[in-house]
């Protein structure tokens, strides 16, 4: 039996595809980034045959670049950019509208028509009511885009976020489905009763038909069709980045957390089978379901993190390479007295400010490239915190956090959240977990790996990094970021 895994990783700035053993180890990557589109302030678009495009050529890529051929491959998991909202034709497979991206606000100002059932929302799906999620974009392109919702009222088109579109066209539009994960995000979902929730439907106005169907994260999504890859493949896990992520860290008993650092940031708290309502404005959400059994989670959202670090490379041209910024950082220190809050697309959690917009404080005529670039760095840090405390209020306070993403390479950054959290991060031999979650559940409906033992036993830690400084000071850094924000926003 084949024991390759092919992990398709559709992200929101490149697309990924990598190659696991069955043991975790990558075997070859193949990555392509493709255009971002903002075409009126607020707004942030894709181009939904670069995601398909891009994500079949690193499939075939990977695959050459291992030296397998696709008969080598057990299974194909699947994560995805959640909330980013997709309506396409089921008859042509072309999209109607391209891609609303998770971080577009256009939105904003339509939120207030469901401000009567701000609760009902919230309790039904874990979610508050906000632009990222994909109802409010689902509801603007019925209403923005000539005849989509006249097709939409006749069955004619189909929603999915990214992974049933890429599953749409992976088995050539015989499967129109998503997984628990994503479809928690839809703010359509009811989490508690697992199904599309009729009176959800009837606020957004989305018709029934044109919603996927949703599976387990780890079941049978179909097959590949044979001319893509040179043989028909199962697509065995589907899970969004986050929560794929959280499978990739092994995060599998209550109270074990994960933090990513990719374009943005989200720190994601195993609650087991209940789902905990925050008191301090965390999501309630699906970690991941298997066997029909549901596994929930608290999670923080912050819009802006390795992307915070792209603006100031390709915005403000500062620096020439991300990696840059660590040298910068350590030529810096700790005592910085500019504040960077990277609003740039409002705030997450734990203010939900859709309306805020990025500054830069503190700024003095000694202030240079180090200290920008610094304070860069120390905003992801400080808004990490902001998560865990709003966890701590909800009475769970993790003593280790468990990091991954490409930011985390950057020691001073690790070490810099591990003195203001003042908890233990731990850094695991795989960075990458998002990639190696979807290729774990691709793994169970292949029968690559047998639990979630299994998969737990091949979790290693590279390094762990301890509090150094004093509460004094960890006190003293984080009132200042806490100011710069009060400055933004009034919660």
């Amino acid at each position: 039996m084949s024991r390759y895994l092919l992990s398709l990783d559709q992200g929101t700035t490149s697309s990924r595809a990598i190659v696991f053993d069955d043991h975790g180890r990558n075997v070859a990557t193949a990555q392509q980034e493709f255009a971002q589109h903002f075409p009126q302030p607020g707004w942030v678009e894709h181009d939904p045959k670069d995601i398909w495009n891009t994500t079949l050529q690193c499939a075939r890529q990977a695959i050459d670049d291992a030296g397998l051929s696709s008969e080598d491959i057990a299974g194909i998991g699947i994560t995805n950019q959640r909330e980013t909202t997709l309506i396409w034709d089921r008859n042509t497979g072309e999209p109607v509208y391209p891609a609303i991206v998770w971080q577009d606000r256009r939105t904003s100002s339509m939120c207030q028509r469901w401000e009567g059932q701000r609760a009902d929302i919230t309790a039904k799906t874990g979610l508050l009511l906000d632009p990222y999620f994909s109802a409010t974009k689902v509801r603007w392109i019925l209403e923005n885009v000539e005849g989509a919702a006249d097709k939409a009222e006749k069955g004619e088109l189909a929603f999915g976020t990214v992974d049933s579109w890429l599953i749409w066209h992976l088995t050539a539009g015989a499967e129109h489905v998503t997984d628990a994960t994503n479809a928690s995000r839809t703010m359509l979902f009811n989490i508690h009763e697992q199904c599309w929730d009729k009176d959800l439907l009837e606020w957004f106005g989305v018709p029934e038909s044109l919603l996927p169907e949703v599976k387990d994260s780890a079941a049978d999504f179909g097959s590949t069709v044979p001319e893509l890859l040179g043989s028909s493949v199962l697509i065995g896990g589907v899970a969004g980045d986050q929560q794929a992520a959280l499978i990739g860290q092994s995060c599998f008993e209550p109270g074990m957390v994960k933090s990513t650092y990719g374009t943005g940031c989200f720190m994601i708290l195993n609650t087991g089978d209940k789902a905990l309502q925050s008191d301090h404005r965390l999501l309630t959400t699906v970690a991941y379901r298997l066997d029909g059994k549901v596994t929930y989670a608290l999670e923080g959202s912050i819009f802006m993190a390795g992307a915070t670090i792209q603006w100031i490379r390709d915005g403000l041209r500062l620096i020439s390479d991300a990696s840059d910024s660590q040298s910068l950082a350590e030529a810096t220190g700790y005592d910085n007295p500019v504040y960077m809050v990277p609003a740039f697309a409002g705030l997450g959690a734990p203010y939900w400010d859709a309306d805020a917009r990025g500054a830069i404080m503190g700024l003095s005529r000694d202030t240079g490239i180090k200290e920008i670039v610094t304070a860069g760095l120390q905003a992801v840090c400080y808004q990490t915190c902001d998560l865990l405390v709003a966890m701590e209020g909800d009475g769970v306070a993790p003593g280790e956090l468990r990091v991954d993403g490409g930011m985390v390479v950057n020691n001073w950054l690790v070490q810099f959240l591990a003195d203001v959290l003042g908890i233990t991060v731990t850094r695991p031999q795989i960075t990458e977990t998002t990639a190696l979650g979807a290729a774990y559940l691709a793994g169970l409906t292949s029968g690559v790996f047998n639990s979630l033992n299994d998969v737990a036993e091949l979790w290693q830690a590279e390094q762990r990094f301890t509090p150094e400084i004093p509460q004094a000071k960890r006190d003293e850094l984080y009132q200042g970021w806490k100011t710069a924000v009060g400055r933004l926003c009034s919660q």
